[in-house]
């Protein structure tokens, strides 16, 4: 039987850091979500004003890495053109696309952002500024920014199970 390896990194990939540190917060936060029942994935309270739900952190992490999966298609192929973004209007923008979505339509979008963006990282031949911030800003980092209040959010839906 064949084993199929799915692509990766080169050794000497000029990210492979950043490479690594990405994949522990991404199955970090897989972990957590998965710790939960659908029906708490939809239970409002991860922020209030507006109410989040894990749904809603899904959603909006899966969108930032979709957008940075398609700035990375833009390096690669020399038709970037430049590093003008309003994080705040991308971020409603974003929520509004995915306002309402079913959990599973949220779910899937985000693993296949995902996918696209790594795929498109891979194909990153050199380090530049651009690709660096759009690194930090959709994976990693942005991963950190939303690790703890998930962890917190998490451990909470999952005490108010009633006892088994």
């Amino acid at each position: 039987m064949t084993t199929l390896t799915p692509p990766g990194p080169q050794p000497g990939h000029p990210y492979r850091a950043e490479m690594e540190a990405e994949r522990r917060g991404w199955y970090e936060i897989l972990d957590l979500v998965r710790s939960l029942t659908p029906e708490e994935c939809l239970e409002p309270g991860y922020q209030r004003d507006p109410d989040w739900t894990v749904r809603d952190v899904v959603g909006h992490v899966g969108t930032w890495l979709a957008e940075a999966q398609a700035q990375f298609d833009r390096i690669t192929a020399g038709t970037y053109e430049g590093h003008e973004v309003n994080v705040d209007a991308l971020n409603a923008e974003f929520l509004a696309a995915m306002h309402g979505q079913a959990w599973d339509t949220c779910w899937v979008q985000a693993n296949a952002g995902r996918t696209m963006m790594l795929s498109a990282w891979y194909l990153l031949p050199d380090r530049t500024d651009e690709a660096a911030w759009w690194i930090r800003k959709a994976a990693s980092d942005h991963y950190g920014e939303h690790l703890g209040r998930l962890r917190e959010w998490v451990a909470e839906l999952i005490g108010r199970r009633p006892p088994e």
